[in-house]
């Protein structure tokens, strides 16, 4: 298999090109990295790209997709939930991908993950049931958050990693949407939010303020991106949620 990464330099986000073969078939996953070195591997393996997969809609994502598909008049695939939110990017969805199904191409088999969380529709794509690319729900060490546009709720955040995910083979690779690949082995028992998921550590009880508002701190953890993800339980209804530790002041 040809797997080939580039992580672009303001958002950390990456584009994935994944190629059968030389001279093969290949698609690519999410297209927020740098395109010259993606398009050079692809005219230096001779791969012929047939889907342009999304994990989700947000921009650090999507950025390039009118340059593949114009380049290889390929679809640009994607959940169905979030059709809507494609709509007035420079490329809505052509295809719609649902829970469990697969796009066959050359000898890649993909078969899309619905793990909601981030986003309504955020998609994982397992490849030839040997890796899963996960997009923004699991990071090296680190988890996506449940406040960007289009976002669902903590509960589907924490079934997607823990109940989809974590049950997936912990030998598989696990390449996310941002920055650098891990192994769902090393995330089971590195990562702190799914440690304290899985009961191995115990939450915290520090007071803060989350987006102004009073809350309890349960975790508090480094991000791809050198800077914080927080778990916190709001006061008001007993709300739990992911946010950024730049909107978390502990009191």
């Amino acid at each position: 298999m040809i797997l080939e990464q580039t992580t672009s330099d303001n958002w950390l986000s990456n584009t994935w090109l994944v190629g059968d073969r030389p001279g093969g078939k290949a698609v690519l996953i999410d297209t927020g990295g740098p395109p010259g070195p993606i398009l050079e591997a692809i005219e230096q393996h001779r791969l012929e790209v047939t889907h342009v997969l999304c994990t989700h809609h947000h921009i650090d994502h999507v950025a390039h997709n009118a340059k593949y598909t114009e380049a290889f008049g390929c679809p640009v695939c994607g959940h169905g939930s979030e059709r809507d939110l494609f709509e007035g990017l420079d490329r809505g969805l052509d295809r719609e991908l649902a829970d469990g199904e697969v796009v066959e191409t050359g000898e890649l088999r993909v078969r899309a993950l619905h793990i909601p969380g981030h986003t309504v529709g955020q998609l994982a794509f397992v490849v030839n049931e040997e890796r899963v690319f996960t997009g923004d729900t699991l990071f090296r060490r680190s988890i996506g958050g449940t406040r960007g546009p289009g976002h669902a709720t903590f509960e589907d955040l924490r079934h997607s990693i823990m109940d989809v995910l974590m049950a997936l083979p912990h030998e598989w690779a696990v390449h996310p949407g941002h920055v650098e690949s891990t192994t769902l082995a090393q995330e089971w028992e590195e990562n702190p939010f799914v440690r304290a998921w899985r009961g191995a550590d115990s939450p915290g009880d520090a007071r803060c303020t989350a987006f102004g508002q009073p809350a309890t701190l349960l975790l508090a953890a480094r991000d791809y991106d050198g800077g914080e993800k927080c778990w916190v339980r709001f006061d008001e209804g007993d709300v739990l949620d992911v946010v950024p530790g730049s909107q978390v002041v502990r009191t």
